[in-house]
């Protein structure tokens, strides 16, 4: 299938543009936010929130901690103190709620470096480049923990995208920029959504910590889906999206349960006949509508 250079333009002539990118800009509300959260302090004295992402304290009441760091410094042989285990299970209570990889699409704020990258090779035309199983970030989180325990520190921290861009816009470190510049380049030159989909370890860690969260996106007017395929084009995970879409021949239901979905809505965003919506993970219910005809958009490809 040819990659779609404008996926969601009926979603925009059905719907309007910003209620076909209403989840885009709503997420890079929240990144932006979350990163503002950090620079208050500096900038006007009123320190909204001290630390950084991987650890902070917020209205100096509510400790946070990201737990994926928390478990790399239990394995190098750390003692946790009691504000960074509070601060843990709560960031882990939070994204067993709402699913794990949440964290991904809507705080992360290499997503943004990598949708430009993504949005970018397309307007390129570039194709091709490596190709990694999905299943290689796994790989790279178990070896995160590892190197951590023979090592006693937390070495994965040192080079971790995430850190560094918070770094990068916080504090101005020359260094890290560079490291969310090969991010970049690397997606848009070596390997299609190859960081994000294919080899970050905290994405992994998040997966596998939403793996059963109650927020999920359902396909519940799937019979309305007029096969456009905008929902592939855009989603950084499209392989989650099948068994919702097209599972009902083998009695699937029609919520996205794949532990591997973000929930960053752009299938909701670019769908014209509002196929997607958000729910839980409990309501398997499928509203029904005639087969609709295929969309312009399908038919001027065909």
């Amino acid at each position: 299938m040819t990659a779609k250079v404008n996926p969601g333009k009926d979603a925009v002539l059905t719907k309007g543009w910003l209620a076909a990118h209403k989840w885009l800009v709503l997420r890079r509300m929240a990144q932006f936010g979350f990163l503002g959260a950090f620079l208050v302090g500096p900038i006007t004295g009123f320190w909204l929130v001290k630390g950084n992402i991987t650890s902070s304290l917020t209205l100096d009441i509510v400790p946070l901690s990201d737990p994926y760091v928390q478990l790399q410094s239990w394995f190098a042989g750390h003692a946790l103190e009691t504000d960074a285990l509070i601060g843990a299970a709560i960031v882990l209570g939070v994204y067993m709620l709402i699913g794990g990889r949440m964290y991904c699409s809507w705080v992360c704020p290499v997503n943004i470096i990598t949708d430009a990258a993504h949005w970018l090779r397309h307007r390129l035309g570039l194709s091709g480049g490596l190709r990694f199983s999905r299943s290689a970030r796994y790989w790279l989180l178990a070896a995160t923990f590892a190197v951590s325990s023979v090592a006693g520190v937390i070495v994965w921290e040192l080079v971790n995208p995430v850190s560094a861009v918070y770094r990068a816009i916080v504090f101005g470190v020359g260094a890290a920029w560079m490291l969310a510049l090969a991010v970049f380049l690397f997606d848009l030159f070596v390997s299609e959504r190859g960081w994000c989909s294919h080899l970050c370890p905290v994405g992994a860690f998040y997966s596998l910590l939403g793996r059963f969260s109650v927020l999920r996106v359902r396909a519940a007017k799937r019979d309305a889906c007029n096969n456009c395929m905008d929902c592939f084009a855009v989603c950084p995970e499209n392989q989650v999206i099948t068994p919702a879409l097209r599972g009902a021949d083998k009695g699937l239901g029609p919520v996205i349960d794949a532990m591997n979905c973000t929930n960053c809505g752009r299938c909701i965003d670019v769908c014209a006949p509002d196929v997607f919506q958000f729910g839980t993970r409990f309501d398997q219910s499928v509203e029904t509508h005639d087969k609709p005809e295929q969309s312009s958009v399908l038919r001027d490809a065909a």
